[in-house]
């Protein structure tokens, strides 16, 4: 797995880096994939909507706005995007169950957890570009994520020995 450090090493003119806000939660701490997006507020229908189908290896990166008052994902959802093939999920807002998903084989980092579970409405935008943590994310662009940050590539990118 290419590390984040070898990536902005090798690659400072490609490399995209996010503000160091996200704590880690899954068992899979490092994770990379092609991103596909969401933008929703407290209301976490279209996540499992889109874990619900083939991950093929993908990173969902959701755009919760930063919202600190309810949770995006949990236990169900996570086990979800792990059964389906996703490779992880980037959550700009709060997760819950975190202790479950530190058990489940999925790449989770948040900005924190909170118990309480967000809205059912099934308000959002799918695909576009979201922008959070000083970055860009472009749906079909490359995410990689490990213990030092989370970094986007236009494409995936590798670095030599």
């Amino acid at each position: 797995m290419t590390k984040t450090t070898d990536l902005c090493d090798a690659h400072p003119e490609l490399v995209r880096v996010c503000d160091p806000i996200f704590r880690s939660y899954g068992a899979r701490v490092v994770f990379d994939g092609p991103i596909a997006t969401l933008k929703i507020h407290e209301d976490n229908a279209l996540v499992r909507k889109a874990l619900e189908e083939p991950g093929a290896g993908r990173v969902l990166v959701v755009d919760g706005g930063g919202s600190m008052r309810r949770a995006l994902v949990g236990d169900q959802l996570a086990a979800l995007g792990a059964k389906n093939g996703w490779s992880g999920v980037v959550v700009y807002g709060c997760i819950r169950d975190s202790a479950d998903i530190a058990t489940i084989d999925l790449g989770v980092v948040a900005l924190g957890t909170h118990p309480r579970k967000s809205d059912k409405r099934g308000v959002g935008v799918v695909n576009e570009p979201v922008t959070f943590a000083g970055v860009t994310f472009v749906p079909g662009q490359h995410v990689w994520v490990d213990h030092d940050g989370v970094v986007v590539t236009e494409r995936k990118v590798e670095v030599s020995g």
